[in-house]
């Protein structure tokens, strides 16, 4: 897509030259067409007013006459009478045919092009409007979440609607415009409108998306990097973390599960197992394996420090194991059949069908089965449905980091130094208040030990902080909170690659605290309170 500032300056001037040069045509055409009509409705009068049968007497007449002949009512009322004035009528009547058919073809192509959708849009600037760059099943699916909750949405595909795609259950406008076209026909009416591009990498090479972060809108863009922004108004979402948070928050690890097989390592697989590393704490002594089937080799690569944590490649007794399987997942019978969850999490669907069904049909599973699925399925344990992760609240994030952003609003407020909003946070630190966020809902559920609980709500937690207020006298839970607390907080930095440092220094990765607990000072210890205490904060702002 050639843009304009890229063009050169004598380009530029040609390019005016011509286009200036199109519009004297048109007006030097309209400025003959005129004067040709007003010098037929003068031969029209004066050869009828020479005639004392002619009913035609004024200038007055013979422009009536022009109207009715050419619009083709042809009401008989007047009529000319002389030669001269047969050969003017003769002539609006053959003007009129052609006028008639320019109108029906003006009047088609208003409703099959563009005229139609953008007069529509015109009569609709106060609606909230929400742009899409191209339609397919996932713009589908948020765009009918936006309209259940937001009666006055105006949904716009900017695509022409094709054949093959099924007619929306929501008023929408398919309308092959750009974002700046759209946005200049809004003309500040109303809310601002937003912009989403769902397909993945579409920032960086959709046509539509070029200067995007010039418009006074909120662009939400499908990506697969981990980058959360990209300027002001650009904000990024990646449906595999979408769809990962989603799962552990509806279907969290109980203490009886000790043995978690993954099958499938792409996209899904990875985020699935990166929230289980760094939400997944119940219990300082906990044992889980995780059994990990398919491609490892890029994500231990990036991840090399994880062996600092956990026990890779060798179940552990003591503490928690990732161990990654070169095999085939259907070699291992012994560890599907004793398996306490199957995650299947291909990032091919059939694929993901195919294991399903054969795991159900030929092996003697003892544990539960969760299938990753597009759409939902009865009798299946399934997750990351199109429904679930396509929603405002997911992409728009109004809800998804809703405690995280609090997090950071109270320790904004707790502290007298400067410190940064949550959109002025780097993406490491946002990713750090979110992982705490997270957790807090294992912390509600240990609590009260209830392994029910898959909602973060205001009543729950006020009840999981009444009961740590009751149990923090005792210096046995106190240590246990703390430790729990800590090996949460060494997960996160762990697996971005932190290491020990006598102080801390950002940009080197270090930080004095990444040790085991027993080797931290008191005074550290006592900084883990403020993960639990917190809890008391959260309750009041969930209110």
């Amino acid at each position: 897509m050639v843009q304009e500032e890229a063009l050169p300056e004598n380009l530029k001037k040609e390019m005016a030259c011509t286009m200036k040069s199109r519009k004297n045509i048109y007006l030097y055409l309209l400025i003959v067409m005129t004067l040709v009509y007003i010098g037929l409705l003068a031969i029209l009068y004066y050869s009828e007013s020479a005639s004392s049968d002619a009913v035609i007497r004024t200038f007055g007449d013979a422009f009536w006459y022009s109207l009715v002949t050419l619009s083709t009512v042809g009401y008989g009322d007047l009529v000319p009478v002389t030669p001269l004035g047969h050969m003017v009528g003769m002539i609006f009547l053959l003007l009129s045919a052609g006028i008639m058919v320019t109108m029906l073809g003006a009047v088609v192509s208003f409703l099959t092009s563009e005229g139609l959708p953008f007069f529509m849009l015109s009569v609709q600037r106060n609606k909230n409007w929400y742009y899409f760059a191209d339609y397919s099943a996932e713009s589908s699916t948020l765009a009918a979440n936006i309209y259940k909750e937001d009666s006055n949405a105006l949904i716009i595909y900017g695509e022409k609607r094709s054949g093959q795609n099924e007619i929306p259950n929501y008023p929408c406008i398919y309308l092959s415009a750009s974002p700046h076209k759209i946005v200049a026909k809004k003309k500040n009416a109303g809310a601002q409108c937003k912009i989403f591009l769902m397909k993945e990498n579409d920032i960086g090479i959709n046509s539509r998306a070029v200067n995007l972060h010039e418009l006074p809108v909120e662009v939400y863009a499908r990506t697969t990097n981990g980058q959360d922004k990209l300027s002001g108004n650009i904000n990024f979402f990646h449906s595999y973390e979408c769809c990962a948070r989603q799962y552990w928050r509806s279907k969290p690890l109980c203490r009886q599960e000790n043995t978690i097989i993954l099958i499938g390592f792409g996209n899904y697989g990875c985020s699935i197992l990166e929230r289980a590393i760094l939400t997944n704490i119940l219990s300082a002594e906990q044992h889980v394996a995780y059994h990990i089937f398919g491609d490892a080799g890029e994500f231990l690569a990036v991840h090399y420090r994880l062996g600092e944590l956990f026990s890779l490649n060798r179940e552990s007794e003591t503490g928690d194991s990732l161990i990654f399987h070169e095999e085939n997942w259907a070699e291992n019978h012994f560890i599907l059949e004793q398996a306490d969850r199957i995650i299947i999490c291909e990032d091919d669907e059939q694929e993901g069908w195919s294991i399903f069904w054969t795991l159900s049909k030929y092996y003697k599973i003892s544990g539960r089965i969760d299938l990753r699925s597009s759409r939902k399925a009865p009798g299946v344990s399934y997750f990351g449905t199109n429904e679930e992760i396509y929603t405002s609240q997911q992409i728009i994030r109004t809800e998804l980091n809703q405690a995280a952003i609090m997090i950071n609003e109270i320790f904004c407020r707790s502290v007298s130094y400067p410190t940064l909003s949550w959109n002025e946070l780097d993406d490491l630190h946002r990713q750090s208040k979110i992982a705490a966020a997270d957790h807090l809902l294992m912390k509600t559920r240990i609590l009260l030990r209830d392994e029910t609980i898959t909602e973060l709500t205001s009543a729950a937690v006020k009840k999981a902080y009444d009961r740590y207020c009751k149990t923090i006298c005792s210096e046995t839970a106190k240590e246990m909170y703390r430790k729990l607390d800590h090996m949460r907080w060494l997960r996160f930095y762990i697996f971005y690659n932190w290491s020990y440092g006598p102080v801390r220094d950002d940009k080197a990765r270090q930080h004095p605290m990444l040790c085991s607990y027993e080797e931290l000072t008191l005074e550290q210890r006592k900084e883990r309170d403020a993960a639990w205490e917190l809890m008391g904060s959260i309750f009041t702002e969930l209110e």
